[in-house]
């Protein structure tokens, strides 16, 4: 199959085929890009991966749409285990070929030593610190400020503003969004007794091969030895990262997360938004934490939390949708007490009794004691 920017139209067999999915139906009609089911029109190829938009899928006027294996249609398909990867990689077709380079602008500002690679792609207003190595086809754009002695792997992205500071190392096909911060302090003072006493933050920062950071994320440095962001991990925007935090390979850190100091997370580990991560814990493999929780002890593999402090997921849900009814059981409650102190009462003093029988009763036979029984007989 032809790959490129100029490209304009592909057969929906062609696409099926890039993303060995299964075609179902006219396998000729041509796509001239991907839209929403709601907003899809002719010639527009469309695609299903959460089942609370399948209710769209019988309006929608796209030509063809990408589906899993079980969801019917009466429209041309390709049916893929996977709709959102399928969507990925054919809208990465669709970009088409990555742009010629531009090659390295004349008013590069670079120290003294640095290192550049081949095919490079650097935007005006770059500034380079003394022995900054570049790696081949990176492409640094406007206000790009890379500190001295950091390193930037094969086919890394800097976009506008990202700075990056000195002794950090950048693996390839790392993607920074504009205004990250790599390698800014720790957070790190002494009490001397009248105020704070500055640490010097004498480590780096070490981000590995495909890993992407979302705008005005922020990465401190260690205060001895380095921040290191593994493999593979996506981070989103406004994600504070802090001194000597370790994170695994293929982890995803959603929006305004904090992570605070020393703390280790390992692989495959989510964080939903606005996470709260206290210092110096460990979270173990495939772990899951729910938006805007706290999470203060060690969490094992494969947990999935939620709440502040974090509990079971199940059990968070159940919690949060006791909520709204807490004013009612709380009245109910107080209710209850009240009910329970009158009769404790009661049961410390008995009301006296109101009046005499003429002889004192057996609890048996309700006789008066030492009276003759009358049986019926004389």
């Amino acid at each position: 199959m032809t790959e490129g920017a100029h490209r304009k139209t592909w057969k929906l067999s062609e696409l099926a085929s890039h993303v060995a999915g299964n075609l179902e139906g006219d396998g000729t009609i041509e796509i001239t890009g991907l839209n929403s089911l709601e907003e899809a029109g002719t010639g527009e190829l469309a695609f299903v991966a959460n089942p609370r938009y399948l209710p769209e899928l019988a309006r929608t006027k796209a030509s063809a749409v990408i589906l899993p294996p079980d969801v019917p249609t009466e429209i041309p398909a390709i049916r893929s285990q996977n709709p959102y990867l399928a969507f990925a990689k054919i809208a990465t077709l669709m970009q088409g070929r990555a742009a010629v380079p531009r090659g390295v602008s004349p008013d590069l500002i670079q120290g003294e030593g640095c290192r550049l690679g081949k095919n490079l792609s650097i935007h005006p207003r770059v500034v380079l610190g003394d022995n900054v190595t570049l790696g081949d086809r990176v492409t640094l754009h406007p206000g790009v400020v890379i500190g001295a002695d950091s390193t930037i792997g094969d086919d890394s992205i800097l976009y506008a503003n990202v700075s990056v500071r000195n002794h950090c190392r950048i693996g390839r096909r790392v993607i920074l969004h504009c205004g990250v911060v790599i390698g800014s302090d720790g957070f790190g003072f002494a009490p001397d007794g009248n105020g704070y006493y500055k640490i010097p933050q004498t480590g780096g920062v070490v981000i590995e091969d495909d890993v992407e950071i979302g705008a005005n994320s922020t990465v401190d440095r260690g205060a001895l030895g380095d921040t290191v962001i593994r493999r593979g991990t996506k981070i989103d925007n406004l994600v504070m990262i802090a001194h000597n935090v370790e994170i695994g390979e293929n982890s995803i850190i959603v929006s305004q997360v904090g992570i605070s100091g020393s703390t280790t997370i390992g692989n495959h580990v989510t964080l939903a938004g606005q996470v709260g991560v206290a210092g110096h814990l460990t979270i173990g493999d495939n772990v899951t934490v729910g938006a805007q929780s706290g999470i203060t002890r060690n969490l094992a593999p494969k947990k999935r939390v939620s709440g502040l402090p974090v509990i079971e997921h199940k059990k968070w849900l159940k919690a949060a949708s006791s909520f709204e009814h807490l004013p009612q059981i709380r009245k109910i409650v107080r209710t209850l007490q009240d009910r329970l102190t009158r009769l404790e009462a009661m049961l410390q003093n008995p009301p006296e009794s109101s009046g005499e029988t003429g002889g004192k009763q057996t609890p048996d036979t309700g006789k008066p004691e030492g009276g003759k029984q009358d049986d019926g007989h004389q």
